[in-house]
């Protein structure tokens, strides 16, 4: 996952709206949104290292993972971290206490944003930090860097959500569309993150689209009273899309 924006609502009845973008090499092998065999679990799947960069559980529970980018910070010895966002829709700890032990052996990974929501609180991990921290209410976004860090794209993601929620309910079609922005970014504006130049520019467009590489689903998850809505179109390198639309109810209280 490289994008993600939200709308954090906690005292209204439909307390949480997410859009985000994964991006990711065309050539690396991956199962398309559905629940998974023998686990409550609703999300796209790795099928190299096996974990995955969002999903919901039946539960209520829902996990989001962005990594940061930093080459020369990369190991190729290091566990997958999508096996993170599985590992909390799978188990029942409270965002805090999984955050908390997971900033204690953060290092073990190569550097990531970890976002999380129990059903109550909404809280993220900076692993590169070990910092865990409850987000505020409203507008949030992250994307290859600290949470926040005003890269152009993010701005503008962040920029135009609070544009559509002011004028409207925003559907799923509109949501879509604002993540499948293909502006580059103005060379004194982009982030100096270590890649060429050509690269740092293709990347600092919120949708991606180079010959092996890109976004590859753009997703919308809406929790409201009755239950999580969650909608993800995926995209191969011809270009052509696929879109799923999934339910999950809401779990007894």
């Amino acid at each position: 996952m490289c994008l993600i924006a939200w709308n954090w609502q906690p005292d209204s009845p439909s307390p949480l709206l997410l859009i985000s973008n994964r991006d990711e090499f065309f050539a690396r092998p991956t199962a398309p949104l559905q629940w998974w065999d023998n686990a409550d679990l609703l999300a796209g799947r790795d099928l190299q290292a096996g974990g995955t960069w969002l999903g919901i559980s039946r539960s209520g529970r829902m996990a989001a993972l962005t990594n940061y980018r930093d080459p020369a910070a990369m190991r190729s010895d290091a566990p997958s971290r999508g096996d993170l966002v599985s590992a909390f829709l799978q188990g029942d700890a409270q965002a805090s206490d999984f955050l908390h032990a997971l900033a204690v052996r953060a290092s073990d990974y190569n550097p990531f944003n970890l976002l999380v929501f129990d059903g109550k609180r909404l809280m993220g991990l900076e692993s590169r930090h070990a910092r865990v921290f409850a987000l505020a209410p409203g507008l949030g976004a992250v994307s290859n860097a600290d949470f926040n860090t005003p890269w152009p794209k993010l701005a503008r993601l962040k920029a135009g959500l609070q544009h559509l929620l002011a004028q409207t309910a925003a559907s799923d079609a509109q949501l879509l569309h604002l993540l499948q922005d293909r502006r580059i970014a103005p060379d004194h504006q982009l982030p100096a993150t270590g890649l060429p130049l050509p690269l740092e520019r293709a990347l600092s467009a919120a949708f991606i689209a180079l010959p092996d590489y890109g976004t590859r689903a753009c997703s919308v998850l809406r929790f409201v009273p009755q239950g999580i809505s969650f909608v993800q179109q995926s995209f191969a390198a011809d270009g052509s899309s696929e879109t799923r639309r999934f339910w999950a109810d809401a779990p007894p209280n």
